[in-house]
Protein backbone atom coordinates (compact mmCIF):
# COMPACT_ATOMS: atom_id res chain seq x y z
CA UNK A 1 0.00 0.00 0.00
CA UNK A 2 1.62 3.59 -1.41
CA UNK A 3 0.14 7.03 -2.04
CA UNK A 4 -0.54 6.63 -5.87
CA UNK A 5 -1.10 9.95 -7.06
CA UNK A 6 -3.18 12.76 -5.98
CA UNK A 7 -5.63 14.51 -8.37
CA UNK A 8 -6.03 18.12 -9.11
CA UNK A 9 -9.15 19.56 -11.06
CA UNK A 10 -8.40 21.96 -13.55
CA UNK A 11 -8.66 25.52 -13.09
CA UNK A 12 -10.91 28.32 -15.21
CA UNK A 13 -7.18 28.69 -17.48
CA UNK A 14 -8.18 24.92 -18.52
CA UNK A 15 -6.57 21.75 -18.80
CA UNK A 16 -3.30 22.41 -20.53
CA UNK A 17 -2.47 25.41 -19.03
CA UNK A 18 -3.02 24.50 -15.37
CA UNK A 19 -1.00 21.57 -15.99
CA UNK A 20 2.09 23.95 -17.52
CA UNK A 21 1.52 26.13 -14.59
CA UNK A 22 1.95 23.35 -11.61
CA UNK A 23 4.99 21.70 -14.02
CA UNK A 24 6.62 25.21 -13.42
CA UNK A 25 6.28 25.03 -9.85
CA UNK A 26 7.38 21.43 -9.54
CA UNK A 27 10.39 21.50 -12.14
CA UNK A 28 8.39 18.07 -13.69
CA UNK A 29 7.41 17.33 -17.41
CA UNK A 30 3.96 17.59 -18.57
CA UNK A 31 2.55 14.22 -20.32
CA UNK A 32 -0.45 14.23 -22.17
CA UNK A 33 -2.14 11.31 -20.48
CA UNK A 34 -6.02 10.73 -22.52
CA UNK A 35 -9.63 10.47 -21.68
CA UNK A 36 -11.43 8.18 -19.40
CA UNK A 37 -14.38 7.71 -21.07
CA UNK A 38 -16.02 5.82 -18.43
CA UNK A 39 -15.48 8.52 -16.64
CA UNK A 40 -16.26 11.90 -18.39
CA UNK A 41 -12.74 13.08 -17.85
CA UNK A 42 -9.59 13.86 -19.53
CA UNK A 43 -6.19 13.64 -18.01
CA UNK A 44 -2.53 15.24 -17.91
CA UNK A 45 0.04 13.63 -15.72
CA UNK A 46 2.96 14.97 -13.84
CA UNK A 47 5.46 12.65 -13.20
CA UNK A 48 7.02 12.63 -10.00
CA UNK A 49 10.20 10.28 -8.46
CA UNK A 50 9.40 7.13 -6.11
CA UNK A 51 6.77 5.68 -8.13
CA UNK A 52 3.63 8.71 -7.77
CA UNK A 53 2.64 11.09 -9.72
CA UNK A 54 0.42 14.47 -10.14
CA UNK A 55 -3.01 14.05 -11.98
CA UNK A 56 -4.75 17.48 -13.43
CA UNK A 57 -7.90 16.19 -15.03
CA UNK A 58 -10.67 18.25 -16.60
CA UNK A 59 -14.42 17.32 -17.07
CA UNK A 60 -15.61 16.64 -20.79
CA UNK A 61 -18.95 17.74 -22.43
CA UNK A 62 -20.22 14.58 -22.45
CA UNK A 63 -23.50 12.63 -20.83
CA UNK A 64 -21.45 10.03 -19.06
CA UNK A 65 -20.08 12.76 -16.85
CA UNK A 66 -22.98 13.71 -15.41
CA UNK A 67 -23.40 10.34 -14.55
CA UNK A 68 -20.50 9.34 -13.35
CA UNK A 69 -19.46 10.53 -10.24
CA UNK A 70 -15.29 10.34 -10.90
CA UNK A 71 -16.79 13.35 -13.46
CA UNK A 72 -19.18 14.92 -11.29
CA UNK A 73 -16.41 15.42 -8.23
CA UNK A 74 -13.95 16.97 -11.44
CA UNK A 75 -16.91 19.28 -12.52
CA UNK A 76 -17.46 20.61 -8.80
CA UNK A 77 -13.76 21.44 -7.88
CA UNK A 78 -13.23 22.89 -11.42
CA UNK A 79 -16.48 25.21 -11.39
CA UNK A 80 -15.12 26.43 -7.90
CA UNK A 81 -11.71 27.56 -9.33
CA UNK A 82 -9.92 24.14 -9.47
CA UNK A 83 -7.45 22.49 -7.46
CA UNK A 84 -7.06 19.23 -5.27
CA UNK A 85 -10.19 16.60 -5.10
CA UNK A 86 -8.80 13.23 -4.54
CA UNK A 87 -5.98 11.41 -3.68
CA UNK A 88 -5.31 7.20 -4.75
CA UNK A 89 -3.39 4.76 -3.17
CA UNK A 90 -2.24 1.47 -4.84
CA UNK A 91 -3.17 -1.66 -3.40
CA UNK A 92 -2.41 -5.26 -4.20
CA UNK A 93 -5.23 -6.87 -3.51
CA UNK A 94 -8.30 -4.92 -4.26
CA UNK A 95 -10.63 -7.43 -4.01
CA UNK A 96 -10.10 -7.95 -0.26
CA UNK A 97 -11.27 -4.08 0.29
CA UNK A 98 -14.33 -4.99 -1.77
CA UNK A 99 -15.56 -7.61 0.34
CA UNK A 100 -14.52 -5.50 3.37
CA UNK A 101 -16.10 -2.44 3.05
CA UNK A 102 -18.98 -3.85 1.03
CA UNK A 103 -18.24 -1.78 -2.49
CA UNK A 104 -17.72 -3.37 -5.95
CA UNK A 105 -14.70 -1.89 -7.98
CA UNK A 106 -14.94 0.26 -11.16
CA UNK A 107 -13.03 -0.68 -14.22
CA UNK A 108 -11.13 2.34 -15.26
CA UNK A 109 -9.57 2.45 -19.03
CA UNK A 110 -7.63 4.93 -20.51
CA UNK A 111 -5.98 5.24 -24.01
CA UNK A 112 -2.68 7.42 -24.15
CA UNK A 113 -1.62 9.14 -26.66
CA UNK A 114 1.26 6.83 -28.24
CA UNK A 115 -1.62 4.20 -28.14
CA UNK A 116 -0.77 2.53 -25.10
CA UNK A 117 -4.08 1.06 -22.91
CA UNK A 118 -4.04 1.32 -19.24
CA UNK A 119 -6.24 -0.79 -17.19
CA UNK A 120 -7.26 -0.33 -13.50
CA UNK A 121 -9.56 -1.23 -11.19
CA UNK A 122 -10.56 1.06 -8.51
CA UNK A 123 -13.38 1.72 -4.98
CA UNK A 124 -14.11 4.70 -3.08
CA UNK A 125 -15.43 7.06 -5.89
CA UNK A 126 -18.70 7.56 -4.14
CA UNK A 127 -16.67 9.01 -1.44
CA UNK A 128 -15.45 11.86 -3.47
CA UNK A 129 -19.26 13.16 -2.90
CA UNK A 130 -19.77 11.99 0.59
CA UNK A 131 -16.72 11.81 2.55
CA UNK A 132 -13.87 13.21 0.50
CA UNK A 133 -11.07 13.04 3.23
CA UNK A 134 -10.98 9.46 1.94
CA UNK A 135 -8.66 8.49 -1.03
CA UNK A 136 -9.21 6.30 -3.67
CA UNK A 137 -8.18 2.86 -3.36
CA UNK A 138 -6.69 1.10 -6.84
CA UNK A 139 -5.13 -1.84 -8.37
CA UNK A 140 -3.37 -1.25 -11.66
CA UNK A 141 -3.31 -4.13 -14.45
CA UNK A 142 -0.01 -4.85 -16.57
CA UNK A 143 3.52 -3.83 -15.72
CA UNK A 144 4.82 -0.94 -13.92
CA UNK A 145 6.76 0.15 -17.33
CA UNK A 146 2.87 1.48 -17.87
CA UNK A 147 2.41 2.97 -14.76
CA UNK A 148 1.57 7.12 -15.24
CA UNK A 149 5.10 7.79 -13.04
CA UNK A 150 7.27 5.44 -15.43
CA UNK A 151 6.84 7.45 -18.71
CA UNK A 152 9.06 10.33 -18.15
CA UNK A 153 11.70 11.75 -16.16
CA UNK A 154 10.37 13.01 -12.97
CA UNK A 155 13.69 15.50 -12.22
CA UNK A 156 13.63 14.49 -8.76
CA UNK A 157 10.59 15.70 -7.70
CA UNK A 158 8.93 13.71 -4.37
CA UNK A 159 5.46 13.92 -3.03
CA UNK A 160 6.47 14.66 0.63
CA UNK A 161 2.96 15.62 2.72
CA UNK A 162 -0.69 15.81 1.95
CA UNK A 163 -2.53 18.30 4.23
CA UNK A 164 -5.89 16.70 4.77
CA UNK A 165 -9.38 18.11 6.50
CA UNK A 166 -10.51 15.14 8.48
CA UNK A 167 -10.37 12.30 10.38
CA UNK A 168 -7.30 10.45 10.79
CA UNK A 169 -8.73 7.82 12.42
CA UNK A 170 -12.01 7.14 10.21
CA UNK A 171 -9.15 7.31 7.41
CA UNK A 172 -7.25 4.62 9.00
CA UNK A 173 -10.31 2.25 9.80
CA UNK A 174 -11.54 2.60 5.97
CA UNK A 175 -8.36 1.34 4.72
CA UNK A 176 -8.14 -1.35 7.26
CA UNK A 177 -5.14 0.12 8.94
CA UNK A 178 -4.18 -0.42 12.94
CA UNK A 179 -4.60 3.05 15.41
CA UNK A 180 -1.28 3.51 15.46
CA UNK A 181 -0.08 3.43 11.81
CA UNK A 182 1.85 6.58 10.37
CA UNK A 183 3.15 6.60 7.28
CA UNK A 184 7.23 6.54 6.92
CA UNK A 185 7.27 7.89 3.54
CA UNK A 186 5.15 10.69 3.15
CA UNK A 187 4.14 13.65 6.42
CA UNK A 188 0.14 13.41 6.71
CA UNK A 189 -1.18 16.85 8.25
CA UNK A 190 -4.24 16.56 9.55
CA UNK A 191 -6.77 19.63 9.62
CA UNK A 192 -9.94 19.93 12.05
CA UNK A 193 -12.51 19.50 9.12
CA UNK A 194 -15.66 20.57 11.31
CA UNK A 195 -13.90 24.12 12.01
CA UNK A 196 -12.37 24.25 8.57
CA UNK A 197 -15.06 23.45 6.02
CA UNK A 198 -15.67 20.23 4.03
CA UNK A 199 -13.39 17.18 4.39
CA UNK A 200 -11.05 16.45 2.11
CA UNK A 201 -6.90 17.34 0.22
CA UNK A 202 -5.99 20.63 1.07
CA UNK A 203 -2.36 20.78 0.02
CA UNK A 204 0.40 18.75 -1.41
CA UNK A 205 4.24 19.25 -0.37
CA UNK A 206 6.68 18.63 -2.81
CA UNK A 207 9.97 18.28 -2.13
CA UNK A 208 12.26 19.67 -5.57
CA UNK A 209 15.49 20.51 -6.54
CA UNK A 210 14.48 23.71 -6.36
CA UNK A 211 13.66 23.16 -2.31
CA UNK A 212 10.16 22.31 -0.71
CA UNK A 213 6.95 23.06 -2.31
CA UNK A 214 3.71 23.46 -1.29
CA UNK A 215 0.54 23.60 -3.32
Amino acid sequence: MRVDHVGYAAGPEGLQATARRLASLLGVRVVDGGPHPRFGTRNVVLPLSEGAYVEVVEVLDHPVAEKAVFGQAVRTRSEAGGGWFTWAVTVDDLAAYEQRLGEAAEQGVRRRPDGVELRWRQIGAPGLREDPQLPLLIEWAGPLTQHPSAIALAGGTRLAGLTIAGDPDRVRTWMGLPPEFVSGRIAFTWLDADSDGQPGLRAVTFETSRGVVQV
